[in-house]
């Protein structure tokens, strides 16, 4: 007998989503109102971030459009910028370091299903956007990578595994094309 799909039996009681249910129903309305919306101020979501317990370095701009999951669970260096419309689905930490840039439309995703299971099980994994890398409009980082050091993912690719520092990938699934190289 072939075993099938059978969603009645997911279970993810496991997971810890982290914060009380009003602090998540209170982030929930200000993500909304704030920064999922047209709402210009970076300052202010910056704030917001902080207050709901981002760790958060200095100089960073945020987009409009930007929806991020859950703050406790971000941590962003200094000179970081999130563009329009970015969705950072942090189930796990997510990490930008200083100086990186994550451009429109992209997606960092923390949270993938166990197909091969038949309960469709929850899959977990921090991603990490190293010093100085960029993820290019329309990405896609998946659970558990590393974006390294200085690394460009160009438009519209998909990082399903670790990116080595000072690369330049592209693709679904992003491979390295060649070495990044900058000029002064």
């Amino acid at each position: 007998m072939e075993l099938k799909t059978d969603l009645s039996k997911f279970n993810n009681d496991w997971y810890k989503k982290g914060g009380t249910s009003f602090k998540r129903i209170a982030w929930y309305s200000a993500n909304a109102i704030f920064l999922n919306s047209a709402f210009p101020n970076s300052d202010f979501k910056v704030f917001l971030l902080r207050l709901f317990g981002a760790k958060v370095g200095k100089n960073v701009k945020i987009k409009p459009f930007v929806n991020i999951k859950y703050p406790w669970k971000l941590i962003v260096g200094d000179n970081v910028w999130i563009g329009e419309r970015v969705w950072i689905d942090n189930l796990g930490i997510v990490t930008l370091k200083d100086n990186s840039c994550v451009s429109q439309g992209a997606m960092l995703l923390c949270g993938n299903h166990h197909y091969k299971k038949v309960a469709f099980d929850l899959i977990v994994g921090n991603i990490t956007i190293e010093e100085g890398a960029w993820v290019g409009a329309m990405c896609v980082v998946c659970p558990g990578v590393r974006v390294g050091n200085h690394t460009v993912l160009t438009v519209n690719s998909v990082a399903t595994a670790n990116l080595l520092p000072w690369g330049i990938y592209q693709g679904n699934p992003a491979v390295k094309i060649k070495d990044r190289v900058i000029k002064g």
